[in-house]
């Protein structure tokens, strides 16, 4: 067998070709995560509630989701879908973007996988740090709010950070239901070419999604770090207002006991 010999510089000139459709990709993949933290808060909230069946329901999603292959819920999306719905109110959706369909698929995968991320960071903040957040004088959702959830972002920011890269690989998927994204128009660069100068597409593809993925996970890091700097200085300060009011509660004769002491 004959095999023709590898062309770098079709690798550098297909980037250009490929660029274009990055967006649609980017598109879809910012969608479904913006919805699927959505509805990821909603399934932790879900979890975390003290009704039973609502409970065992959110936790039995997530794991039906976490066991199901992403091609598979594509293909049930784009093909259940629309006789789903033809079927319960006799309206047609077939002619809807295809992109739809993927970022529907994504967001109920994205929204499980990142239900369980919350879920672990809530309840690895101490229960102690809401409690004297209540104590202080804070309401329920005050305490909550201003202190719970800043310092659970802080714990979910990593595996936040690698679920969103690893659904923007998963993306690359949504070619299978004919979306024309950065895979889809590398396979039709490749038909056009009858079959030839598959690796160096798929090399090129691979190149965008490496520096994708550089990109984020660098933003993410600078994110993680300016939030662990803000919560450090914060706790930083409280010692030092502790040690003032202790000094000040010394000169008057009374011993001072403070979180930061």
């Amino acid at each position: 067998m004959n095999y023709r010999p590898f062309d770098p510089s079709f690798l550098l000139q297909s980037i250009p070709a490929l660029l274009p459709y990055l967006q649609i990709t980017l598109f879809v993949g910012i969608s479904s995560i913006v919805f699927g933290s959505i509805f990821g808060i909603l399934l932790t909230k879900a979890k975390l509630s003290s009704i039973g069946p609502l409970r065992w329901l959110a936790q039995g999603y997530t794991y039906v989701m976490r066991c199901t292959p992403s091609i598979v819920l594509l293909f049930i999306v784009f093909y259940g879908l629309p006789k789903l719905v033809d079927g319960l109110f006799n309206y047609q959706i077939d002619d809807w973007d295809r992109s739809v369909f993927a970022i529907i698929t994504f967001v109920l995968l994205f929204g499980a996988y990142v239900s369980e991320v919350f879920r672990s960071a809530y309840l690895a903040v101490p229960r102690g740090q809401y409690e004297a957040a209540v104590s202080i004088g804070l309401t329920p959702l005050q305490a909550v709010i201003q202190v719970v959830i800043p310092q659970a972002m802080i714990i979910a920011l990593p595996n936040f950070g690698n679920s969103v890269i690893n659904l923007l690989k998963e993306g690359a998927l949504a070619y299978t239901i004919g979306l024309i994204d950065l895979i889809g128009k590398g396979n039709l660069i490749i038909s056009q070419n009858f079959g030839a100068y598959a690796i160096e597409i798929y090399l090129a593809c691979m190149f965008i999604y490496w520096v994708m993925a550089l990109l984020i996970e660098k933003v993410f890091f600078i994110i993680e770090k300016r939030l662990d700097k803000g919560q450090t200085l914060k706790t930083v300060q409280t010692v030092k207002q502790d040690k003032k009011r202790a000094r000040l509660f010394l000169i008057k004769g009374v011993k001072f006991h403070g979180p930061g002491s």
